[in-house]
């Protein structure tokens, strides 16, 4: 293809994705192939010559799209959804076209700069403290990565890049059970060891960490040789949306002078609504603090924010300058491939700011607002139900439950059964996890264009194929 073809397949393109999102509620939520079924569609050989864009289209449709799960689906309620609003994706489009690698302020001056301003609006939109500063990162995965090298930097008086970990006490980092598995990841890259990863036991409705138990693990350590080096707290966690009690922990990190770290990926968002902030009290006490918008606020996958109390230990612990990646003759300048592990980095900041103007912050205050009210709404029905179990509390639109008839007796089998069932049944797409070591069912609402009536669909969906499997 030329670039004087370009505009028909683009617009041919857009019409297709215009069409997909308003008719995507009309499909299989999830992939209803078997697997092989899109490798075997694919020759084993590249070709040799060119073939043409209409024919390459056409395959597309025919043998990548029935392989797609639609994650923009209404009634996509696993995971948390990985959004796409429609300023989202044309943003998305003109950072395509203009492909530009952001690394340094010199290399696109526009991408850094815009990335300054529109992590200043989200940490506004959170009433997070002036004196935090941001950082786009691709995931939060990486943005915990960046957190626990900081913990490692700090915690050898910042000699772990230099000198290794070799000779070392052990260094131990703290979390509850209920944090995402990026966790463990981090720690492996980082080179603490997963031994020392201190699982810390967590109680309450909030299944949130025990500070007293938080204490005397860290007591229990430093009386064994070992080196406390950081906390890492859940807000939302992805099972059950467990939640730390966030100042108790950040009062005892304190204490001992622990680099602290706040992993809300997916509920972060939510704290753009005043009346959701109780969950993170004392947050402004926090080190580092992740969240993604491209969980819940529209913005097209991968757009994670990392904010920074003192941004300078992250800077101190990743950034290395060469001659050729240095700006000469600017002051004042900031280069955010400095502050996370991946030199290379995409104009991410366009997309939040197309979104931020269209629709405002009440406008994503209304859609979370909903989410959190019809979800709610969902778990009072379905726990009304004698045949059905709550199993944890709505946490902001996240609950599970367990489906157990009167005369079951294995039923981790019978809800392993019933959520494979309701997703082989295609209207709705569920996922599962563990509770206490019991096999339950999540139900999660956050799809940018779910409506009221599509959440309460889950619940037909739900009793009728439960029902069903019950009388096979």
């Amino acid at each position: 293809m030329n670039w004087d073809e370009f505009s028909d397949w683009g617009k041919k393109a857009a019409e297709w994705a215009q069409d997909y999102h308003l008719t995507v509620g009309e499909r299989p939520v999830r992939a209803q192939t078997e697997p092989g079924d899109i490798l075997n569609a694919l020759p084993a050989h590249p070709p040799e010559k060119g073939e043409a864009i209409e024919d390459i289209f056409r395959d597309f449709e025919q043998i990548v799209m029935p392989g797609i799960t639609h994650w923009q689906h209404p009634r996509f309620f696993a995971y948390f959804n990985a959004n796409a609003s429609a300023p989202s994706v044309l943003a998305e489009f003109l950072t395509s076209a203009i492909a530009p690698q952001c690394m340094l302020w010199q290399t696109s001056p526009a991408a850094t700069e815009m990335e300054t301003r529109m992590m200043e609006w989200l940490r506004d939109a959170l009433d997070l403290p002036v004196e935090f500063a941001g950082v786009i990162q691709d995931s939060a995965s990486s943005a915990t990565l960046a957190a626990v090298l900081t913990m490692r930097e700090k915690a050898t008086k910042w000699q772990g890049n230099s000198q290794g970990l070799f000779g070392q006490k052990p260094l131990r980092v703290y979390c509850s059970s209920e944090v995402h598995t990026s966790v463990d990841r981090a720690i492996w890259v980082a080179g603490f060891g997963q031994d020392n990863l201190v699982r810390i036991p967590v109680q309450g409705d909030w299944r949130g960490m025990d500070p007293e138990a938080l204490e005397a693990a860290i007591l229990s350590d430093l009386d064994s040789g070992y080196q406390p080096s950081g906390v890492i707290l859940c807000v939302g966690g992805t099972g059950t949306g467990a939640t730390d009690p966030v100042d108790r922990c950040l009062e005892v990190a304190r204490k001992y002078n622990l680099y602290t770290h706040v992993d809300a990926a997916w509920a972060g968002s939510a704290m753009i609504c005043p009346e959701y902030r109780h969950y993170w009290p004392g947050i402004d006490q926090a080190d580092s603090i992740v969240f993604n918008p491209h969980k819940w606020l529209g913005v097209q996958f991968d757009c994670c924010a990392h904010f920074l109390k003192n941004p300078d230990d992250l800077v101190r612990t990743l950034a290395i300058s060469p001659e050729y990646l240095k700006t000469h003759g600017k002051d004042g300048i900031i280069n955010y491939s400095e502050w996370s592990v991946p030199l290379g980095r995409r104009f991410r900041a366009l997309k939040l700011w197309f979104v931020i103007r269209n629709y405002g912050l009440e406008g994503l205050r209304e859609r979370l607002r909903n989410h959190v009210n019809w979800s709610v709404a969902l778990h009072d029905r379905l726990g009304a139900e004698p045949d059905f179990q709550i199993v944890t509390p709505p946490m902001w639109s996240l609950w599970t439950f367990r489906y157990a008839p009167a005369g079951a007796t294995d039923l981790d089998e019978l809800n392993l059964r019933l959520v494979n069932a309701i997703n082989d049944d295609g209207r709705i797409y569920l996922t599962q996890t563990r509770v206490d070591g019991d096999m339950v069912i999540r139900f999660q609402a956050g799809q940018f264009e779910t409506t009221e009536q599509d959440v309460m669909m889950a619940y037909d969906v739900i009793t009728e194929i439960a029902r069903r499997l019950r009388h096979a």
